[in-house]
């Protein structure tokens, strides 16, 4: 997973509640001054002030006129940092999904263009009548499914030729004759115009 990077201020919070919890800070203990916090984290009192915020939001801490920053519960220390985690680990999953998102959208972009190149470079052949991919997907009622294309002689039964597979982002160009067909596979085919009929009567018995 990605890794997160807090603000400065949100580190120092955390540090905090961590030391609170090692027992270094003890409960009712009144911890530095802001000033002081400053200098040991070597920050502006401005973010101490927004550190120590957070803190006291949660109940870790209370700031009290007269008396400074005093610990108020080590209960509420473990609290803070535990729901920290939980939102580090959700932003993680956030943004790993968006990475995966990026990358089929790449991916099938990709796969458009490959597509088009085929189809460009059939119908650039000479002495040929032009062959325009189509795809077809497999249904889990399919007999196929589990079988090699050299064991379905699938040119033979349907006259179509399998130029590509299409299995969830993978993408297998010129599948050999002992390539497995899988459930839900997309096949990439080539043929003449009863390509479609011909290979639904064979995958499914008949064209609907």
């Amino acid at each position: 997973m990605a890794d997160i990077i807090r603000p400065k201020y949100q580190q120092i919070a955390l540090d905090i509640a961590g030391r609170i919890v090692k027992g270094e800070f003890l409960q009712g203990e009144k911890l530095h001054g802001r000033s002081n916090l400053a200098g040991l984290y070597n920050v502006s009192p401005e973010t101490i002030r927004r550190a120590v915020s957070l803190l006291e939001d949660m109940d870790v801490v209370i700031s009290e006129q007269g008396s400074g920053i005093i610990v108020k519960s080590k209960e509420a220390a473990y609290t803070y940092i535990a729901r920290f985690n939980e939102r580090d680990t959700l932003d993680s999953l956030r943004k790993e999904l968006s990475n995966l998102l990026q990358s089929k959208s790449e991916i099938d972009k990709r796969f458009d263009e490959i597509i088009t190149k085929i189809s460009e470079y059939a119908n650039s052949l000479k002495n040929i009548n032009p062959y325009n991919p189509v795809e077809i997907e497999i249904k889990n009622n399919s007999h196929v499914i589990g079988k090699s294309i050299s064991e379905l002689k699938f040119w033979q039964n349907t006259g179509a030729t399998i130029i590509a597979i299409r299995r969830g982002n993978d993408l297998i160009l010129s599948p050999g004759p002992y390539n497995e067909i899988s459930e839900n596979d997309v096949l990439v085919l080539v043929g003449d115009e009863n390509i479609v009929k011909n290979t639904m009567e064979f995958l499914y018995g008949s064209y609907l």
